[in-house]
């Protein structure tokens, strides 16, 4: 179950795709009994009856409404019969506490919402004795309306309709929340401005969803494509680089020369010393400018050959693509799985909210809740949410890695199975489960002192010191670094784990030796890969918003149509984000693929490589290369360890 229980040799040879069998039962066990916790927590919200509170509503006295109420000693006003009563009425709904999530307002369960404006007592008790709707206090007869204003709602009434599946009556025109809009959108200061931007929306809404639809499309075309432009996107990245960096350093060299020249004795003392200490700045950074530059070139000299193992890897997660369509679809797969979740998640939290207990809170309302040790459910609930979206996402991982490490390690791609995804996701739900499990564990480990420390700080903000802010940001920093380590060295894991499947600690042990083995390799791949799919989002939100800017060229509908662009150029970037990290992860995977065949296997008879052409060219050139200069580290990753000779 832990890290440090492995009995398998360290030197065991990698078999690909040879044998499947069970990982990390212990961990996939405690994962179900944390799901039954799940499942228990939405039992208890339901059966206390927070799911009629939640869904029906109640009032300020703790009646249901549409039902008959039981009384509730100590409570005025309880235990109603609110049979013909199933809507909630706030007497004054715009009277909300965001910051605690509050309506510091009487609810009343009534039998119809206003559907007109009040505007007077009278309107007030027209209005109940027509529809039998009694909008104020309980304790007050439609006769007594224009006696007892307190107990009454605020005039005027404003229109409102029933939200629909929750029973509450919500003003229909939204203008009462405007001083919480201001808060969140302050450069709206002209209600026209505002009006012209919603109008914008609404009459495009067609182009919008045309132009997204465009991104979607475009995204999956980039990710087969690709493969053919990535060569000329590692050279674009060269010039950039080569070029900003000799400009800059230039440019700083050029402007400390310029003082100088113009350096004049006989300023007064202070402009005499600003110019001296301008003059020394400059000097400073010219020459950490030219260190810097010297630095990266060499870097870039030493790495040149490895780029092209980045573009040839490109060039086969291409070709992935074409002979596994089904993975353009994970990200689809994974975002309806985590909405089905954080649906149910949020359901639950609301049942929770108003679960436990009738309590009199501090205006002399009624609310609920839990007491003793089943209050500290909320903690569990948060935990939940975190490790089990971070399986979900675990899972598309390992799906992801099964399906690539069937197609590397298949030499006749004849022989694939009909559909490696579904292989893939059976394999995962047969054998990897608890491994998955694992791996999501260790992330939501690091993802909640992270949130704790950014809670505490949002709390602290303007009230801590300069050091104490330091640190905590630091801190939230270094955790934010450990997350991204640990997700990639995760997806590393998962692929050892789809190779040979080990359980998750002998997966990542011998999957980060392969890394630390190729660690220029994987620097490259990092660097120069991640900019070219950056320069890959760049080009479909370009293409995207070129064709927003044409198409609503056209209307003439609206004056301002920045926000529908907006809008398109948000989603075409998130469209694209979520399709190129399943690129990326190709890659990944096929990169670990990769180094272990060049690690135990050179070619000959019985170690042949399982490599595509593209990458056999990469390593017949870096040989050719090897023999040329002498042995270099690239002929030393490529040889063949002795571990790996013997019996692989």
């Amino acid at each position: 179950m832990g890290c440090c229980g492995s009995t398998q040799n360290s030197k065991r040879d990698w078999r690909p795709l040879e044998e499947h069998s069970c990982t990390d039962i212990p961990w996939l066990l405690l994962f179900i009994l944390f799901c039954v916790g799940m499942g228990f927590i939405c039992g208890f919200s339901i059966a206390t009856g927070a799911a009629s509170r939640l869904i029906s509503g109640y009032d300020s006295y703790g009646n249901v409404c549409g039902q008959k109420n039981a009384k509730v000693e100590g409570l005025v006003n309880s235990g109603l019969d609110h049979s013909n009563r199933k809507y909630v009425f706030f007497l004054d709904p715009c009277k909300l506490d965001i910051v605690n999530r509050k309506i510091k307002s009487m609810a009343l369960c009534v039998s119809e919402c206003p559907q007109q404006e009040l505007k007077t007592l009278k309107d007030l008790k027209k209005f109940a004795e027509t529809n039998g709707s009694h909008l104020c206090d309980y304790a007050l007869t439609p006769s007594q309306y224009t006696t007892d204003i307190s107990s009454c709602p605020k005039l005027p009434v404003p229109e409102s309709a029933p939200i629909p599946f929750f029973h509450r009556c919500a003003p229909v025109n939204i203008s009462c929340y405007a001083k919480f809009a201001e808060a969140l959108i302050t450069f709206v200061s002209d209600n026209s401005v505002l009006h012209r931007l919603i109008s914008g929306v609404m009459t495009s809404k067609e182009i919008i969803i045309g132009l997204c639809f465009l991104s979607l499309v475009l995204s999956m075309i980039l990710m087969v494509v690709i493969r053919f432009i990535s060569r000329i996107l590692v050279w674009i990245l060269t010039i950039l680089v080569i070029l900003g960096s000799l400009g800059g350093t230039g440019v700083l060299w050029w402007m400390y020369v310029e003082h100088r020249k113009s350096f004049n004795e006989n300023l007064p003392p202070d402009q005499l010393q600003v110019s001296k200490d301008n003059q020394q700045a400059l000097l400073i950074y010219a020459i950490a400018a030219t260190i810097f530059t010297v630095i990266l070139l060499l870097i870039m000299l030493i790495m040149r050959k490895r780029v092209g193992l980045t573009i040839a890897l490109f060039n086969v997660a291409g070709k992935v693509f074409i002979h596994l369509p089904l993975l353009v679809f994970q990200p689809f797969w994974t975002f309806f799985a985590l909405l089905l979740f954080w649906v149910y998640w949020v359901m639950v939290l609301l049942f929770l909210g108003t679960a436990g207990d009738p309590f009199i809170n501090e205006q002399g309302f009624v609310e609920f809740k839990i007491n003793g040790p089943l209050q500290y459910m909320w903690w569990y609930h948060v935990v939940g949410l975190i490790w089990i979206s971070e399986f979900i996402l675990a899972c598309q991982q390992m799906t992801i890695a099964g399906a690539v490490v069937t197609y590397y390690f298949t030499r006749n791609k004849r022989d694939l199975p009909f559909t490696p995804i579904l292989a893939s996701v059976n394999r995962l739900l047969r054998y990897h489960l608890g491994t998955v499990a694992k791996g999501a564990f260790i992330i939501t480990l690091v993802k909640i002192p992270r949130m704790i420390l950014m809670y505490i700080h949002s709390q602290l903000k303007g009230k801590e010191n300069a050091c104490a802010r330091c640190m905590l940001k630091s801190c939230i920093c270094c955790l934010w670094c450990l997350e991204k380590c640990l997700t990639y060295l995760n997806q590393n894991a998962y692929t050892a784990t789809a190779i040979n499947s080990t359980n998750f600690c002998t997966s990542a042990k011998d999957a980060l030796v392969i890394l630390v083995e190729n660690a220029l390799r994987v620097a490259t791949i990092n660097t120069v890969g991640d900019f070219v799919l950056f320069l890959g989002k760049i080009l479909i939100v370009s293409a995207t918003g070129l064709a927003g800017i044409m198409l609503l060229n056209y209307q003439r509908d609206y004056t301002v149509w920045v926000l529908p662009l907006i809008i398109v150029c948000l989603f075409a970037f998130l469209v694209a984000h979520c399709f190129l990290s399943i690129f990326e992860m190709v890659v990944d995977v096929l990169f670990l693929c990769f180094a272990i065949d060049t690690k135990y296997n050179d070619g000959s008879p019985g170690k042949e490589f399982f490599m595509d052409k593209v990458l056999m060219e990469f390593v017949e050139n870096s040989r050719r290369a090897m023999k040329e200069t002498g042995s270099g580290a690239e002929g030393r990753e490529l040889k063949p360890m002795a571990s790996g000779t013997s019996s692989a």
